[in-house]
């Protein structure tokens, strides 16, 4: 199938961008990553709107709390205050994983410091693995699902001490 040229100026086919947004639609497909020489074509599903492959939803630090008085005990809580913590969550229904096989290190533990293009797991939907980025910048506090789990979309995953 021969593909009619595009102008100098366009990247990208959007007949054939669309021709897949139909495809992920009319197969309920959540994915596609298209690469062709230096040109990728990357869609991802998110709860019935196509979003940029990148983009992960995570639940945002509330409001500081206001400062405590100097009357207050000196013994501060070891863990973070709720409010430093972002969760990061499922962007959509599948099986978590907390590594890419069953022999290899988990792609972060509690402690580890992440940025928003780390991976942090691995959703299985429909057979398509799907890499989760954080999206958040941060420490991970606390895993919150086990390996092989199914999750269902906008659970929390982990979370994340946004404090540096």
């Amino acid at each position: 199938m021969a593909s009619p040229p595009q102008s100098s100026g366009d990247t990208f086919d959007l007949r054939k961008i669309r021709r897949l947004v139909e495809l992920m639609n009319e197969h309920d497909l959540s994915e596609i990553d298209l690469r062709q020489g230096e040109v990728r074509v990357r869609l991802r599903k998110n709860h019935g709107m196509i979003v940029p492959a990148g983009s992960v939803a995570y639940a945002p630090a509330a409001a500081p709390a206001p400062a405590a008085s100097s009357t207050a005990s000196p013994a501060a809580p070891a863990a973070p205050a709720d409010e430093q913590l972002a969760l990061v969550k499922s962007p959509m229904v599948g099986t978590f994983y907390a590594s890419s096989s069953p022999e290899s290190p988990a792609y972060v533990k509690v402690g580890d410091h992440i940025g928003p293009e780390s991976t942090v797991c691995i959703i299985e939907a429909m057979k398509v693995f799907n890499e989760i980025p954080a999206g958040v910048s941060g420490r991970i506090a606390a895993v919150l699902v086990e390996n092989g789990e199914p999750v269902e979309y906008g659970q929390p995953l982990f979370k994340v001490d946004t404090r540096r």
